[in-house]
């Protein structure tokens, strides 16, 4: 048994029957990071230019040969950020940054062997989001990134021109405490270990031979 499925529906001493906050024991500040506005970005980037370096193994004997690319950490490298006020829209701000996403490029070299590389894709963003005005506690701009690139070619000097499907998750948010709601500390059971049951069927029939007829 997990945790996503032995929730603790016991009621607690002194809840009401039919009280809508049923189970409700105590208030509990906790530190998160709040979300004030998020949006979702989804292109497809043909002729994009990347560089591998760190390529493994060492000294590829050129030219190489492209078989494909893809992000390797779905966290963006958020630079160059800038967020400016609009006048006309309250609470609205234009923000731009230029969000990197690291990613693996997969290749075959002159010889026939296969190497692998890193390089950092860099997406420029523009986009208008909602901000919150300033606090003690500032506001981030954070980014959720995936890349995958099914084809591309080899131009040189370990550098390749890609078509590259890229989502971008951006968030505006701050780490934050809020005061929620609990129903006490969680109740974790104890893990389930995995095994197949191979003699299961087996173990399942009758000691002895049963007959269908009855006198």
């Amino acid at each position: 048994m997990s945790f996503s499925n032995s929730a603790n529906n016991e009621r607690k001493p002194g809840t009401i029957v039919g009280n809508p906050l049923y189970g409700l024991c105590e208030k509990v500040c906790i530190q998160v990071n709040k979300v004030f506005d998020a949006c979702l970005s989804q292109v497809t980037e043909e002729n994009s230019i990347v560089t591998v370096t760190n390529p493994v193994p060492p000294n590829p004997t050129l030219p190489l040969t492209f078989i494909s690319a893809k992000s390797t950490s779905a966290s963006g490298i958020v630079e160059s950020l800038t967020i400016t006020p609009l006048s006309d829209r309250q609470g609205y701000s234009r923000v731009q940054a230029e969000i990197g996403i690291p990613i693996e490029v997969i290749y075959v070299d002159a010889n026939g062997i296969e190497g692998k590389g890193t390089a950092i894709y860099t997406v420029y963003k523009d986009v208008v989001m909602l901000v919150p005005e300033n606090s003690v506690i500032p506001v981030t701009l954070a980014a959720t990134v995936n890349l995958v690139a099914p084809s591309g070619t080899y131009l040189s000097d370990m550098t390749f021109s890609i078509t590259a499907c890229v989502t971008i998750v951006l968030k505006i948010e701050a780490e934050v405490e809020l005061l929620v709601p609990s129903y006490g500390y969680c109740q974790i059971p104890a893990c389930q270990d995995f095994s197949e049951e191979v003699c299961a069927g087996v173990f399942d029939l009758p000691l002895f031979p049963t007959l269908n007829n009855k006198i």
